[in-house]
C-alpha cells in the first residue's frame, strides 16, 4: 500500500505544481481496492506522512522519482495534457471574436452548455471576445422570460466571459440596409411566386419569373413588403446558382413578411430576416472571426458565403461539431414549457430538469461543464449519450471542483434510537474536512443513546461486533446493544460493519434532502449545520454532496447533488 501511495502522491504532485493532495491519493487507493475504506484512519495517517515527504521534494526530484518507480504514470500525464483544446485555424491572440447564438424559446440546457463552453474557452485561450447574440427574428417562437434567463445562464457558465449581448430584434435597420444594398446590386430579388410553383421551378433548375425583373421593379416590390403585400405574398431571395447540385442552395429565402406580434416590438415591424440572412449580416457587422456550429449547419454556412462573396467580405472560419444526442433525456424547451404550464414541473429550475437553472440550483459548478466539453473535444462525430452516462461524467468533473471545498457533516435518514449499555460518556472532535485541519472541528458529546438509520438497524445481528464510525465498538446481544471498546484495532480484528450515527441530544436539525427524481429523504443532521448559509455545498457523509436550498426556523432543506 505504501508503494502505491507513493507513486500516486508523486503523480498528483506533478499534476499540481509540486503539491500533492492526500485526499486525491486516498481516493486512488480506495478506487483500486474498495476494502481499504474500512481502514481509512490507518491509511490516512500513512498517506499524510508520504505526501509530506513528497511535497518536500522539488518538482524535478518528484519527476525523477516517479520515472524510476512508475514511468507509465508519466505517460498518463502526457496523454491528459494532449486532451486540451485544438488550435483554432488562423487565430491570433487578441484578434479572435466568436459568438454564441441561442433562440429565446427557453433557457439554456445541457446541450447548449457543450458549444457555449467551447466558445468561451477558445476566447479565453486567445484573449478574444465572446458575444452572446439572441436570435429572436421569428416572432412566433419566443418565450419572453428567456431573454433574461439566457443571459444569466451564459454569464454563469462562462464565469462572466460574455463581453457583449446582442438582441437581433434591435437590429432590423441593419438587415433592411443590407437587403436593399443586395437588391440594388442585382444579387437579391423579391419573389411573389406561389411557394409550390417556385419549389417546382427551383427543383428543375429553372428560374422563377421574378428573378430577372429590373432592379427598379425589385426595389418597388421591396418597398411594398412594408405595407402592401400580405403575409406570404412576397419574400426576398438571394441569387445563387440555379444549376447548383444542392437544391437547398438555389436562390434561398432571406427575408419574409410575418405579422405575428413580437414580444419586444409588438406589431410595429412586419418584415423579418430569416436565420441565414441575419447571421451573415451580424457576423459581418460584429467582425466574427471564428464560428463553432453543429455540423448540420454546413449547408447554411455555404448559403451565407454568397453574401460574403457579393459584398467582398472575408467569411469567418467555420468549425463544425457533431451533436450530443441524449437517448433517454428530453431537453426540448417548447415541450418543457408546456409541462411547466400544466404544473408537471414547478419551473425551469425544477430538480428533475436538465436545464442549467436546475443544475446550478443543485450545486453543479461551471467548470464541470467546461471540463466535459473539452473532454468531448471539437469533433464532427455525433455522440449518443444516456442520462446515466452523461451524469456519471459530469458528476466526476464536478467532484474534482467541490471535493476539497465541501465540509463534511453527519446526516441520519429515517433515524432509529438505540441505547448502548455500559457506554462511557465522551467528547469527540471530528474535522470539518479530512484533508484540512485548519478549517476546524465539529464537537459531539456522546452518552449512551444514539440515532442510526432504519436500514442499518434492520441489519444488526446478535453476537456481532459493530463500530459507530470514529466513535466506539458495540455488540448486539438479543435485543440489547452492549458497549465493547473504543479501540479501532479491535474492530479490525472481529468487526462486522461501520455504522453512521448521531448522538441523541438537543440541537439536532430536522433536515430534508430533495433527490433528483423529485422524492424527499427526511432525517436528522448534526447541530453544526445550523451555521450553514443558503447556497452552501457540503457533503453529508455516506449520503453525498448537497446544496442548502432553504433555511427555515425548524428545518433545513437541501438539494442532492451527487455522491
Amino acid at each position: 500500500m505504501k508503494k502505491e501511495a507513493l507513486k500516486y502522491a508523486l503523480q498528483n504532485a506533478i499534476h499540481f505544481n509540486g503539491k500533492a493532495n492526500p485526499g486525491a491519493v486516498i481516493g486512488k487507493l480506495i478506487s483500486e481496492n474498495p476494502k481499504l475504506k474500512y481502514k481509512i484512519k490507518e491509511i490516512a495517517k500513512e498517506v499524510n506522512q508520504i505526501v509530506k515527504k513528497v511535497n518536500s521534494l522539488s518538482l524535478a526530484q518528484q519527476l525523477e522519482q516517479l520515472k524510476k518507480i512508475a514511468p507509465e504514470l508519466l505517460e498518463e500525464k502526457k496523454k491528459k495534457v494532449k486532451k486540451g483544446l485544438k488550435e483554432l485555424p488562423n487565430a491570433k491572440k487578441g484578434k479572435v471574436v466568436m459568438r454564441f447564438e441561442p433562440s429565446p424559446s427557453g433557457p439554456l440546457h445541457i446541450g447548449h452548455a457543450y458549444v457555449l463552453s467551447l466558445n468561451s474557452e477558445y476566447c479565453k485561450k486567445y484573449n478574444g471576445k465572446l458575444i452572446l447574440r439572441i436570435s429572436d427574428t421569428n416572432p412566433e417562437k419566443i418565450y419572453s422570460p428567456a431573454y433574461k434567463m439566457i443571459q444569466n445562464d451564459a454569464q454563469w457558465l462562462t464565469k462572466d466571459n460574455i463581453k457583449q449581448v446582442i438582441i437581433q430584434s434591435d437590429r432590423l435597420g441593419y438587415y433592411y440596409d443590407y437587403a436593399e444594398k443586395l437588391i440594388s446590386m442585382g444579387k437579391a430579388y423579391v419573389c411573389t411566386c406561389d411557394p409550390d410553383v417556385f419549389r417546382d421551378l427551383i427543383f428543375n433548375k429553372k428560374p422563377c419569373p421574378c428573378r430577372d425583373l429590373s432592379v427598379k421593379e425589385q426595389l418597388r416590390r421591396w418597398d411594398k413588403m412594408f405595407g402592401e403585400y400580405a403575409e406570404g405574398e412576397a419574400v426576398v431571395r438571394i441569387k445563387t446558382d440555379i444549376q447548383h447540385k444542392n437544391p437547398a442552395l438555389r436562390d434561398w429565402p432571406a427575408l419574409r413578411i410575418n405579422e405575428h406580434e413580437h414580444p419586444r416590438t409588438g406589431t410595429k415591424q412586419r418584415v423579418w430576416p430569416l436565420m441565414n440572412f441575419s447571421v451573415a449580416v451580424d457576423d459581418i457587422e460584429l467582425g466574427i472571426t471564428h464560428v463553432i456550429r453543429a455540423k448540420d449547419h454546413m449547408d447554411n454556412a455555404l448559403k451565407q458565403e454568397y453574401i460574403y462573396k457579393y459584398l467582398k467580405k472575408k467569411p469567418p472560419v467555420n468549425i463544425f461539431v457533431g451533436r450530443i444526442n441524449f437517448i433517454d433525456l428530453k431537453i426540448s424547451a417548447s415541450e418543457t414549457r408546456k409541462l411547466i404550464e400544466y404544473k408537471k414541473f414547478s419551473d425551469w429550475d425544477d430538480i428533475r430538469l436538465p436545464f442549467l437553472a436546475a443544475l446550478r440550483r443543485r450545486g453543479y459548478q461551471p467548470e464541470a461543464f467546461v471540463k466535459y466539453a473539452i473532454d468531448v473535444g471539437v469533433t464532427e462525430n455525433d455522440k449518443k449519450v444516456s442520462k446515466q452516462e452523461f451524469f456519471k461524467a459530469i458528476d466526476a468533473f464536478n467532484r474534482e471542483v467541490i471535493e476539497f471545498k465541501a465540509n463534511r457533516y453527519f446526516f441520519i435518514k429515517d433515524p432509529v434510537k438505540i441505547r448502548i449499555s455500559d457506554c462511557p460518556e465522551q467528547t469527540l472532535k471530528l474535522k470539518l474536512h479530512p484533508d484540512d485541519p485548519k478549517r476546524g472541528y465539529r464537537e459531539f458529546k456522546t452518552k449512551s443513546e444514539f440515532y442510526v438509520t432504519k436500514e442499518d438497524y434492520k441489519q444488526f445481528k446478535s453476537n456481532k461486533l459493530y463500530r459507530l464510525m470514529d466513535c466506539l465498538n458495540f455488540v448486539k446481544k438479543g435485543s440489547k446493544f452492549i458497549f465493547d471498546s473504543f479501540d479501532y484495532a479491535e474492530y479490525k480484528k472481529r468487526g462486522t460493519a461501520i455504522i453512521h450515527w448521531l448522538p441523541v441530544q438537543k440541537g439536532l436539525v430536522n433536515t430534508n434532502i430533495l433527490m433528483p427524481d423529485g422524492k424527499e429523504i427526511k432525517g436528522l443532521a448534526e447541530h453544526s449545520v445550523i451555521k450553514l448559509k443558503q447556497g452552501d455545498i457540503i457533503q453529508f457523509e455516506r449520503t453525498g454532496f448537497c446544496r442548502l436550498d432553504k433555511k427555515n426556523k425548524n428545518k433545513l432543506e437541501f438539494w442532492f447533488l451527487h455522491r
